[in-house]
């Protein structure tokens, strides 16, 4: 298995995600940490001695006919599948494997991003998301969050506002 290069001080980065926050005119500022293997929110919002109700997960997801849809949720928060799907008008939602979520959205499960994914797919966030000064998100690869502010994040991308914590 390829494993992630370490992100070097001064080291310039480009992802899709950074290129296209430059694109959009949006202020961010970047955040490296170590990352660990199924460390999910609770390593990086400790590395980066920040609340990880603020570090945003990106949750790629499926019906049960394939469509995929994207769920932007907080990170110490879970995702209710049964009222996602009956929001939704589905019968079924369930999280898409890693390698699916990948060829979806382009990006490597760890580091997705809303911002800069391979294809359009519906993206739906969190209500409280909205409440926050600032959140912390994917910026396209893993060791690798973007701070930006949640009202920006749903300006520039428009998602879906839900509400379908547990």
């Amino acid at each position: 298995m390829k494993r992630d290069k370490a992100i070097k001080k001064g080291e310039t980065l480009k992802t899709r995600a950074i290129l296209a926050f430059k694109k959009q005119k949006i202020n961010f500022t970047l955040h490296p940490y170590q990352y660990e293997e199924k460390g999910e929110t609770k390593i990086s919002a400790i590395k980066l001695g920040v609340d990880e109700h603020c570090v945003i997960k990106t949750l790629v997801m499926g019906d049960e006919n394939g469509k995929p849809l994207i769920i932007l949720m907080h990170g110490n928060k879970e995702v209710s599948t049964k009222s996602s799907a009956s929001i939704l008008g589905t019968k079924s939602i369930s999280p898409y494997k890693p390698e699916i979520a990948e060829k979806h959205t382009g990006y490597k499960v760890g580091g997705i991003s809303l911002f800069g994914i391979k294809k359009v797919i519906p993206a739906f966030i969190e209500k409280t998301i909205a409440d926050l000064p600032k959140i912390f998100i994917n910026a396209g690869r893993r060791r690798l969050l973007a701070q930006i502010s949640p009202l920006v994040l749903i300006e520039a991308l428009r998602p879906f506002t839900v509400n379908v914590a547990v």
